[in-house]
């Protein structure tokens, strides 16, 4: 039986006296790869926040890896990559391969210093993100795309099995952030990572993720991306039209009846 990694249940969050996430229930499993979708200031981002004991929720329950969040200790366990704006200034003169090492940090004692083992994963996770060739570069050199696996190697360095990012693809452009979706899904299949992704790029992201998870200050949706495809509550956000258009059954081309992760 597959694992709950996370575990949300009846969770609502208010901002001076505004209901921000009203009734929120629902779990991801071990091996999951989650799409986080809603329109802006549904709550996606202060969902996350809960989730990571940044913010305390007005009511509810939050359980990872089967213990409460006010109790879990095993935060060496998540990796967090934020929004990038917020998270790397261009002009910090560190190299690639600094940026990464900062990533073992967390589970590391006083004094804190780098062995052999931590070059080695070091080394590995930029072969597997495909940026060895960029280890000695400074950051701000680099293009978009490129900071962007260099965060998210800095994220899994130190082996995490549960993974969140929040609009890491915002500023890349259409290709390059089908290109790092599709670097996600190799992350979750082969190193059985599991990821939750807040992403505005609702058509793209569904061709990758095992489920979709649609909010708007409350659950709207919560299931794969066929079922996602023909749910009426989906239907009446978008409209038939829209929702034909990301779901690409305008493309006879595009089949995601063979989605690795199928229907629940």
């Amino acid at each position: 039986m597959p694992v709950d990694v996370l575990t949300v249940e009846n969770l609502s969050f208010r901002y001076n006296s505004t209901d921000v996430l009203s009734s929120i229930s629902f779990s991801v499993q071990a091996g999951d790869y989650i799409g986080l979708v809603g329109p802006n200031g549904s709550g996606k981002t202060t969902l996350i926040k809960i989730i990571l004991g940044l913010l305390k929720p007005f009511s509810g329950d939050v359980r990872l890896f089967g213990d409460h969040i006010n109790t879990f200790s095993g935060w060496d366990r998540i990796g967090y990559l934020p929004q990038k704006i917020s998270s790397l200034n261009p002009r910090f003169p560190a190299t690639v391969r600094e940026i990464v090492a900062m990533g073992l940090l967390s589970k590391k004692g006083f004094p804190k210093y780098f062995n052999s083992a931590d070059n080695t994963a070091v080394e590995t996770t930029l072969s597997l993100l495909d940026i060895g060739d960029l280890k000695n570069k400074p950051i701000g050199e680099l293009s978009g795309g490129q900071q962007q696996r260099v965060l998210v190697a800095r994220a899994i360095v130190n082996n995490p099995e549960f993974l969140i990012l929040d609009e890491p693809t915002a500023a890349l452009d259409p290709e390059m952030r089908d290109r790092f979706f599709s670097l996600l899904e190799e992350l979750n299949r082969k190193n059985n990572i599991t990821i939750v992704i807040i992403t505005h790029d609702v058509g793209n992201i569904g061709r990758y993720t095992s489920k979709m998870l649609y909010i708007d200050k409350k659950v709207v949706f919560y299931g794969s991306f066929d079922e996602f495809c023909s749910s009426g509550e989906i239907t009446q956000i978008f409209g038939a039209f829209a929702q034909h258009i990301i779901c690409h059954r305008h493309d006879p081309n595009l089949d995601f009846s063979s989605r690795k992760h199928g229907t629940d």
